[in-house]
């Protein structure tokens, strides 16, 4: 529901920006509708994602479809980084050579803009966030900052007449931006890498070195199918003092209580038998 108020938002004032982008000759407006666009593009496919997400597992995908939120935060995030390259671009061609720049038209569909924007990300902000959600919202508060950008520029334009200052704002914006791209690639990347933080497998092993009657551990991975989905699954080598179902019991309670990672599997192994010496080997030599 939060995804589709913010998208019905993002369309309708993507119309009034474009239009008034082309009637004022502002890059930054044009280049905030066309991140409106991408935000729309953003929306409508975590939207999507959201409710593929959300479908029963079945035999053949047996943890579910929780993995289409971060491919469409992936998505997001490079398509994002892809508009800003092109505003970088298309913002160093307009400093050479700056059209003209109606200012009034500039400053108040920007500072409508910037009040719609921060509606959406407001309406982001509440209930539950994932990676899909904080991509739609990074989307959003791109456009926010833009909108920003695009007052100062309306407001040189009409105090000093410096042209100029729209297209160094559409690059500001960019570069803003494309920090944020990276930030989403990156976290979209590390879950589909079945990447986990080096602090959590020290901790989760440490749990279990110290559980009683675990002697050792192996094959222990962490991973994350969504990023409110992680998972651990690791081999318990029992050191023969307690049973293994109640040392199974033990050591995924205590890693429930210290992670909140509730997807647990462990595998106990039996005791690790001391070599056996020939009795020929320890008789003393003559």
């Amino acid at each position: 529901m939060r995804l589709a108020i913010a998208l019905g938002l993002t369309v309708t004032f993507m119309i009034v920006e474009a239009v008034a982008g082309v009637l004022s000759h502002s890059l930054a407006l044009l280049s905030d509708a066309g991140h409106m666009l991408t935000d729309a593009a953003a929306l409508a496919l975590a939207l999507v994602a959201q409710r593929i997400a959300a479908r029963a597992r079945t035999g053949a995908r047996t943890f579910g479809y929780r993995r289409a939120e971060i491919l469409a935060a992936l998505a997001n995030g490079a398509f994002l980084g892809a508009s800003a390259i092109y505003i970088v671009i298309e913002g160093a061609r307009r400093i050479a050579a700056p059209p003209e720049i109606h200012g009034w038209p500039l400053l108040i569909v920007a500072a409508l803009g910037l009040a719609v924007n921060l509606v959406a990300a407001i309406i982001l902000a509440r209930g539950r966030s994932n990676a899909n959600v904080r991509a739609a919202a990074a989307h959003v508060a791109a456009d926010a900052v833009g909108s920003v950008a695009a007052i100062a520029a309306g407001a040189a334009v009409l105090l000093f007449g410096w042209t100029r200052a729209d297209a160094i704002a559409s690059i500001a914006i960019s570069i803003l931006i494309l920090w944020s791209a990276g930030r989403l690639v990156k976290e979209a990347v590390d879950v589909l890498m079945e990447g986990a933080p080096a602090d959590l497998v020290n901790r989760v092993t440490t749990i279990i070195r110290e559980t009683p009657g675990v002697a050792d551990v192996h094959d222990l991975h962490v991973w994350s199918i969504s990023d409110d989905f992680p998972i651990v699954t690791a081999h318990v080598v029992l050191d023969g003092q307690a049973h293994g179902v109640e040392v199974v019991e033990a050591v995924t309670r205590r890693i429930r209580a210290a992670t909140k990672i509730d997807h647990v599997t462990i595998q106990p192994e039996p005791p690790r038998q001391s070599p056996i010496v020939p009795t020929d080997r320890l008789r003393r030599p003559k």
